[in-house]
Parts: C-alpha cells; sequence; structure tokens
C-alpha cells in the first residue's frame, strides 16, 4: 500500500480526488485499491515540555536556566493523538511513503518530523503542491522528488523549531521568574520575532510623543504665461536657514520676497521633460497583499492571510498563499485566456478588467529564475461561487485577480514636466504630469496628484500676479497599522543604524516569515503588549516597560533577521544545528545571568503608556485581571509556539 500524508485534511482530499482510481472515505484517511492518502492537521507534535526531560523543571527556578536538553523530544499535541494513531496504524501496512507537507519550511518539517515520530525507516517521496486545482496536483503526481534531496531544508526547520525552543522557554522563564521578584503578576513572553517586533512599536510611539513641530514657511507664487497661470514655489537658498529637506525655518526671508513679488516680471529659465514608461506591480506575495488589503479595506494581516487560506483550501480559487514570491513560472502562461476569463466569471468589475488584457503581451512576472519554493499567488482558474464567499474573500481575491490580470496590460506611461522660472533673481519650481497612456493604472484608481502645466518654452516672459507665505509644521511619524507594520517587518532593515548589519539584514526576509508575521501582531495584542485604536496599533505601559528593561540585543530587530540568514546556510549545507544550538546555548547562560528584578520594576512603573480593553481594541485604564494571574501551565503553552493552524509563533 502507498500512504500519502498531507498537511492538512483539504489537501489531502484535493490530493485523493485528482489520482486514478475509486477513493472511499474512513476515519482520517481516503483510501482506494493500493493507494491510502491521510493527513495532519498542521503541527500533531511539538517540542516537549522541560517537565518532560525533568520532573522538577515543572517549577519555575532561576538556578536551573539555561535549560539544554540532551537529546530532543518531541510529544504528540493534545488534539493530535487521534491522527496519530490513524498514521501509526497505516503507515505499519504501507510499503511507500509519500510526504504531501506544503511547499516551504514549515511543511516540510511538520510532515517529516510525524513521518520519523512514527518510526518509517524505508525512503520517503515528495509531493509538492502549490495549487489544490485537479490539473495541477496532477501535474505535481508527476514529478515526485525523492525527499532526501530536502534533507537540508528538515535541518534548517528543526534548527529553528529547537531555537525558538530555547530562546522562548529560558527568557521567558527567566524574565517571568525576575517579574515575581519585583511584585510584577503573569507571564512575560519572550519570542525572538515578537519581542523585536513589540521594539519596534514601542520605540514608534516613543518617536512621536517625543516629537516637536517645527514652524516652517513655503511661498508660493502665481505666474502669468502666454498660455496660462501656473503656481510656482520658491527655492530658497543655502544662505537661508533651511531643515534636511530644505524647508524655511525662517519666515523672515519669505515675508520680505512675498512683499515685493505682485506684478514684478518673470522669465522661463529652464523646462525640462521626462517620457517615462512604467511597468505593472508585479502579483501579490502574502505580505504585500496583506498590506494592500490592510490600506484598501482596513483588514487585519490576520484576517487578510485566514481569508487567503480560505480562498487557497476551500474554495480552491487562489494558489499557496504563504508565498514570499512575487513571480511567476512560465508554465502559469499555458491556457492562460481559459484561467483568467473563469477566475473572473460571476462579477462585473472583473469581466470589465478582463475585457482589457492581451496575453500576446508578457510581463516582466514571468521569470522562472525569480521562483524559488513558491511562486507568486495567482488565480487558478476556477469559476467562482460568488455567494459562498464572504465581502472580505471577495476583497482579497479581487486582489489577486487584478494584480494578475494587470500583467497583461500595457504600461503607464506619461511625460513628466519640470519648469524653473525666476522671479527678482529668485528661483521658483513647479511639477507637471501628463498622461499619455493610462494602461494598468485603470484597474487601480490611482488619482494622479500633479496637475496637467500648459505648454511653456525655455526664454519666455511671465509675470506674478499674487504670492502667499504659509506657514506649516513638521509632523511626527504616523502610528503603524497592520499595513505598515507588515512592510516595516518585511523591510526591517530600515530601522538599523550599523551599515554593515544593514547590508546583511536587506538580504534576508525581514522580520519573521510570511506565514508568521500576522500572528506575531495577534500575539502582542492576546499577551496585551500592543493594543488597536482606530486602526492605530500602540504599546501598553506593560509593553513598553518591558522594552525598556531588556537588553537592545533583545528588542532590536537585527538578532531574528541574523537567524535566518544563518538558517539559510544550514539549508544550504555550509552549517549545521550542531554549531548553532551550541552557539545559542552559550548565549543563553549570557544572557539569562544578565536579568535584573530592580530594572525590570523600575522600567514597568515609569513606562507610561495606555492600556487595552478587553476586546484588545480600545483604551483601558487596567489590565485585566485573568490575565494577570495567568498560570505557569498557561505560560509553558505561551511559548511552546503552536498557533491553531498548526504553525509556529516565534
Amino acid at each position: 500500500m502507498q500512504l500519502i500524508i498531507a498537511e492538512k485534511p483539504s489537501l489531502g482530499r484535493a490530493i485523493a480526488s485528482a489520482l486514478p482510481g475509486r477513493f472511499s472515505q474512513s476515519e482520517g484517511a481516503l483510501s482506494s485499491a493500493d493507494i491510502t492518502v491521510s493527513w495532519c492537521f498542521g503541527h500533531l507534535l511539538e517540542q516537549a515540555a522541560p517537565e518532560a526531560y525533568d520532573e522538577r523543571l515543572k517549577r519555575w527556578r532561576l538556578d536551573d536556566l539555561p535549560i539544554i536538553p540532551s537529546k530532543w523530544k518531541l510529544t504528540p499535541r493534545p488534539k493530535a493523538r487521534g491522527q496519530l494513531a490513524i498514521l501509526r496504524r497505516l503507515i505499519k501496512s504501507a510499503d511507500r511513503v509519500v510526504h504531501a507537507g506544503d511547499p516551504d519550511r514549515e511543511g516540510q518539517l511538520l510532515v517529516q518530523e510525524t513521518i520519523e515520530y512514527l518510526g518509517w525507516k524505508g525512503p520517503v517521496e515528495r509531493l509538492l503542491i502549490s495549487d489544490m486545482n485537479t490539473p495541477a496536483v496532477k501535474r505535481a503526481w508527476q514529478a515526485l522528488e525523492d525527499n532526501a534531496r530536502f534533507q537540508p531544508l528538515y535541518q534548517a526547520a528543526l534548527t529553528r523549531s529547537r531555537a525558538d525552543w530555547l530562546y522562548g522557554i529560558n527568557l521567558t522563564r527567566a524574565w517571568t521568574v525576575t517579574g515575581q521578584q519585583a511584585g510584577i503578576k503573569g507571564v512575560l513572553s519572550i519570542g525572538r520575532v515578537q519581542t523585536p517586533l513589540l521594539g519596534l512599536i514601542v520605540r514608534r510611539d516613543r518617536t512621536i510623543e517625543k516629537f516637536q513641530p517645527v514652524d516652517f514657511y513655503p511661498l508660493w507664487a502665481d505666474f502669468v504665461t502666454r498660455n496660462g497661470t501656473v503656481r510656482a514655489w520658491w527655492q530658497p537658498g543655502e544662505q537661508h536657514r533651511l531643515d534636511d529637506q530644505g524647508r524655511l525655518l525662517d519666515a523672515a526671508p519669505a515675508r520680505a520676497l512675498a512683499a515685493k513679488l505682485p506684478d514684478q516680471p518673470a522669465i522661463i529659465k529652464s523646462v525640462e521633460q521626462k517620457h517615462q514608461r512604467q511597468s505593472a506591480p508585479l502579483p501579490y506575495s502574502l505580505s504585500t497583499l496583506q498590506i494592500d488589503a490592510a490600506r484598501r479595506y482596513k483588514m487585519s494581516a490576520q484576517s487578510v492571510l485566514d481569508c487567503a487560506q480560505r480562498l487557497y483550501e476551500r474554495h480552491r480559487l487562489i494558489t499557496y498563499p504563504r508565498s514570499d514570491c512575487r513571480y511567476l513560472p512560465r508554465d502559469y502562461l499555458k491556457g492562460i485566456d481559459a484561467t483568467l476569463q473563469r477566475a473572473c466569471q460571476g462579477e462585473d468589475t472583473l469581466r470589465q478588467w478582463h475585457a482589457g488584457i492581451d496575453t500576446t503581451r508578457v510581463s516582466r512576472a514571468f521569470n522562472d529564475k525569480q521562483i524559488g519554493a513558491h511562486h507568486a499567488i495567482a488565480p487558478t482558474g476556477q469559476t467562482p461561487n460568488w455567494q459562498t464567499l464572504s465581502r472580505e474573500e471577495q476583497n482579497v481575491y479581487m486582489l489577486v485577480v487584478r494584480n494578475v490580470l494587470v500583467q497583461f496590460y500595457p504600461p503607464f506611461e506619461y511625460r513628466d514636466t519640470r519648469v524653473t522660472l525666476e522671479a527678482l533673481e529668485e528661483p521658483f519650481m513647479t511639477k507637471g504630469r501628463e498622461i499619455l497612456q493610462v494602461g494598468w493604472r485603470a484597474l487601480f484608481n490611482t488619482p494622479d496628484d500633479d496637475a496637467t502645466l500648459p505648454a511653456m518654452t525655455q526664454g519666455d516672459n511671465a509675470r506674478v500676479t499674487q504670492c502667499e507665505v504659509q506657514t506649516r509644521q513638521t509632523r511626527p511619524p504616523e502610528s503603524f497599522t497592520d499595513a505598515s507594520l507588515i512592510n516595516a517587518m518585511t523591510h526591517v532593515a530600515r530601522y538599523v543604524t550599523d551599515d554593515t548589519v544593514r547590508a546583511t539584514l536587506k538580504e534576508t526576509d525581514g522580520l519573521g516569515t510570511e506565514a508568521t508575521r500576522a500572528s506575531m501582531i495577534e500575539t502582542l495584542l492576546t499577551r496585551e503588549y500592543v493594543y488597536r485604536q482606530s486602526g492605530a496599533i500602540r504599546a501598553t505601559q506593560r509593553g513598553r516597560g518591558l522594552i525598556d528593561a531588556l537588553p537592545e540585543s533583545l528588542s532590536g530587530p537585527e538578532r531574528t533577521a541574523l537567524w535566518e540568514q544563518r538558517l539559510s546556510r544550514v539549508r544550504e549545507g555550509s552549517d549545521t544545528l550542531t554549531s548553532f544550538l551550541d552557539d545559542m546555548a552559550a548565549e543563553l547562560k549570557t544572557l539569562v545571568s544578565a536579568v535584573d528584578a530592580a530594572r525590570l520594576g523600575q522600567a514597568m512603573q515609569q513606562a507610561g503608556g495606555e492600556q487595552p480593553a478587553s476586546n484588545g481594541q480600545q483604551k483601558a485604564p487596567a489590565r485585566r485581571k485573568k490575565s494577570a494571574r495567568r498560570s505557569t501551565s498557561t505560560a509553558r503553552k505561551s511559548t511552546g509556539r503552536s498557533t491553531s493552524k498548526g504553525r509556529t509563533k516565534q
């Protein structure tokens, strides 16, 4: 019997429906004459709790830290025992096993660790599926690979899993026990992604609070030319007091000039024009989809991921959503007319967009060299049943389809014009834009901020009709939202000052992964380190105090991205699991010894900041008592990092 183990039931059913033969349903499996398809429910196993290694570790004590297992143990998740029993029975009867986890690092781990836990010693084949529609599954079935080829990926995933356990268990216990000594109730959870993410939010809040607005004084003047009137802005020279953006900080020279400008003659000193062509934006990765959906529909990052997952698993309308890639394979172009026509059926806007495509165009998005484990999120070509989709699912689906449709639209073409005028020997500048071809932007309803300028020629005369000095103020950065926070996690190098580290971070995937970023935001909300208010995400007093007390090496963004770089080396075979964990164990000894109850207590008292209400959405005067009384058992679970989908929190 050939046993296929899928990552989840929906994938298992998709595989069975694509294979030859008639499959019958049994508990936890689908079987034909010679093939059985069964599945996991995400992670069926988790890293064992410290007390599984030594019963006395059930009690949280600083003297026992750091906890470093010599032989690692996995334990079944509480709700997984039944499915594990089914898989154990099936694997005993198997003569061939196929690994059908999702095509990513975590998908490789969760099925392979199950196969090994169940004691299978024979060879394993790998089935890679990123599109659950029948034709795609059939193609994948014809391209089975030896799972041994993915052993380095498994080693990287296993390294990440064990390192996260070491980091979370030891530092959470260290700071929670220290917090109790300082009179702080509840668990102080530390994680390699959640804590730097909290640090980003706390630092942004503080920047906003400490921001001191500064007045600046722009001067505009209207110039009459032979073909019309234009408004241009004075460009003060360096002899004046300017900020780093060239804004005038002293009103006197602007007002003195404005008093003399009306009715003064002027001359057009230069006219610069550039013909620009702008290609369509690429199809979505998960992060870019979350950012756009948050901006357009005010959706949280987690709700976007949940919608995308349902569109993939339940409705089979889009390809694998947890992707960090924005390119599509050339193979996607086969039958593209029919694929997109079916994808757009039943919705007027999509049909209108589809009517404008030209599939003879092949954009830069179709590039096999840019594709790794995944490709960009794209419609599968399944016809949508719109009545079964929620409004949010419809919105997310339309975004995905739109960003593929625009690959078959002409570029956006425009002519930028930059004009410099001179009056009283002072330069004034204005800009304009003439749209030559709307192209793909017709699908985006993007407003054009630059007006079209009247025709002007260098050397022509003009005259000032009116002018005004305005008083404006510099503004602080905006509070983080779901969109800007996902963007910050993706481009975390922007928040690092060290040039060498910044260069390194630009080569990594950023803070967290496509699959975990949304859950990290929700984790911070659940643990009441942050709260949402009117779309903004801000830190609570508890969150601020924790960041203030922690060493900067724990709250900065450098660590997690550097981890990812080293995990990449494990995947490539130039580093090892043992070396990584040995280095981590040595560092943990230093980090645990650095905990300071007095510093933590003082930081919590001085932190300031608002508190979340019970739903995590609005401000309230105090934390919930339930959270403050959280047990050490709950604390252990909070760092066990299992999510409802079986994915891993960090």
